[in-house]
């Protein structure tokens, strides 16, 4: 069922990186976004595809990881994501991809979640070099990434407590994320 699925969707940051994602994986990925409501229509959104651990090595240095986490770098190598989707607006169609980048990357994350994967929507990153390090044409802009792979942690939704939404782990590793109740988020 559909809420299965959200509550398996976690923000996964850490994964076994040497169990490969195809990309014929990340083309059906790419798709359930593809298939998904647009704003206007427009469809400005492209991906550029990695999982190639040359292309990801090039990537994994403009990201930033888990920012309430003060005294952890990101994931170590070997736990590094083996795949990413790189989400682009292409400005020669659009330059306002209104909600799109939302629509398109719960789409891509349910799907990656069904298939027994997990992901990272990376927002915090270096957009200019990692522009001139994929190469990428002008009209395409960087909207954020899609760290993708089989997930190496356990992340568990908590109540909230004292108004407190700040993420955090035990000395387990294992990932707690607080949430309001229902009650307090419906007016």
């Amino acid at each position: 069922m559909l809420k299965d699925l959200i509550l398996k969707n976690r923000s996964y940051r850490r994964f076994y990186q040497d169990e490969p994602v195809e990309v014929e994986t990340l083309r059906e990925l790419v798709d359930l976004a593809r298939l998904s409501p647009s704003a206007r229509n427009a469809q400005p959104l492209k991906y550029f595809l990695a999982n190639s651990p040359e292309i990801n090595d090039k990537i994994f240095p403009h990201l930033s990881w888990a920012g309430y986490l003060k005294d952890w770098a990101g994931p170590e190598k070997g736990e590094q994501p083996s795949a990413y989707i790189v989400v682009l607006n292409d400005t020669d169609i659009s330059a306002n991809y209104f909600c799109d980048d939302g629509i398109a990357t719960q789409s891509i994350l349910l799907g990656a979640v069904e298939k027994g994967l997990g992901g990272c929507i990376v927002g915090s990153l270096n957009r200019l070099q990692l522009h001139r390090e994929l190469r990428l044409s002008d009209n395409l802009k960087i909207v954020h990434i899609i760290a993708l792979g089989k997930p190496k942690e356990e992340v568990k939704i908590e109540a909230m407590k004292e108004e407190s939404i700040k993420y955090w782990r035990d000395v387990q590793q294992v990932h707690h994320v607080p949430k309001r109740e229902l009650k307090d988020i419906i007016v």
